[in-house]
């Protein structure tokens, strides 16, 4: 179906980048009120997509390079993407009649505030907006109830996975806290496709059965099982922000990249955030050596608090 007119927002990124946009979304949801919001990001993306009341429709973009806008021009553009030069070339293509974005050199006659190197990216794409007179709700980051059952309610969810090398903690340290957890709670281990071989090591170190291993189902599924977990431990991954979502409690493991740049709200208090101040490289083909620096004890003991202050309230 042909998409005419209408609000066109391009982030053909992750399941991470697309939480942490959706106070950006909802701004724009309630400054466009009756306008068709369109977002262009991975077809993936879809269940969680669809969860979120301020997007009407998804156009799937597998990344930059991909955007293809059928129908009239959108009427205003709006990059979440990134800095440019790329995104910012893929919005005007659609021949929109305004964009909103962050200036770059390449584009002298496109406006927009500098890019904030330093921001934390939920305040970054806020502070976007905010510069073209749309207020924004940094704190709007929770999502609906999935619409399925969780397959493990009330589990410690372990997602070991993460998109480069250098923010995965080791498999042997996973296995360890998930054997020291199973004797007082059911544990599962979380992860996509490509995981399920990661994820099912790990259960087997554990001593966790069969189907503890829950990697491989949709994004719903997990999404759900997040929802409904006593307790989630991860990296610095999308599952975290799920967490942060669904205000389920969660021991993330950061870095080489800080917590202030993509870790969950501060005032969140049932979020433990494990760091050790090393900052490298995020993309890299190795854990980072800071992250290596965090053990199962501290680990244990943050998720162990959690678990009893959660017992404590329920």
């Amino acid at each position: 179906m042909a998409v005419t007119g209408g609000i066109l927002v391009l982030r053909a990124l992750g399941l991470g980048d697309l939480l942490t946009a959706i106070p950006a979304l909802r701004a724009l949801r309630r400054a466009f009120d009756g306008e068709r919001l369109v977002l262009a990001a991975p077809e993936k993306l879809r269940d969680i997509v669809e969860l979120i009341d301020a997007v009407d429709e998804l156009l799937p973009t597998a990344g930059l390079g991909e955007l293809s806008w059928p129908g009239e021009p959108p009427r205003l553009a709006v990059n979440l993407h990134g800095r440019g030069p790329e995104s910012i070339h893929d919005l005007l293509a659609q021949d929109p009649l305004e964009l909103i974005t962050h200036r770059h050199p390449d584009f002298p006659g496109v406006d927009g505030p500098d890019w904030p190197a330093e921001a934390h990216e939920v305040d970054r794409w806020c502070r976007l907006l905010e510069a073209a007179r749309i207020p924004a709700d940094r704190t709007d980051l929770a999502l609906p109830p999935p619409p399925g059952p969780s397959p493990a309610a009330g589990a410690v969810v372990i997602h070991p996975g993460a998109a480069f090398a250098a923010r995965r903690w080791p498999p042997d340290r996973y296995a360890r806290v998930a054997r020291a957890l199973s004797g007082s709670h059911r544990v599962v281990v979380t992860g996509n496709a490509a995981e399920a071989p990661l994820a099912r090591e790990i259960a087997e170190a554990a001593g966790l059965p069969a189907e503890s291993v829950l990697a491989g189902d949709g994004l719903a599924e997990l999404a759900a099982t997040v929802a409904e977990a006593r307790l989630v431990i991860c990296g610095d991954t999308g599952v975290g922000h799920l967490a942060t979502a669904y205000g389920t409690p969660s021991v993330l493991l950061f870095g080489p990249t800080p917590p202030r740049l993509w870790g969950p709200p501060p005032e969140a208090r049932q979020h433990t955030v494990l760091w050790v101040g090393d900052v490298g490289d995020p993309h890299g083909e190795a854990p980072d050596p800071g992250l290596l620096l965090l053990r199962e004890e501290r680990v244990l003991s943050a998720a162990e608090g959690l678990l009893a202050a959660g017992a404590s309230r329920g």
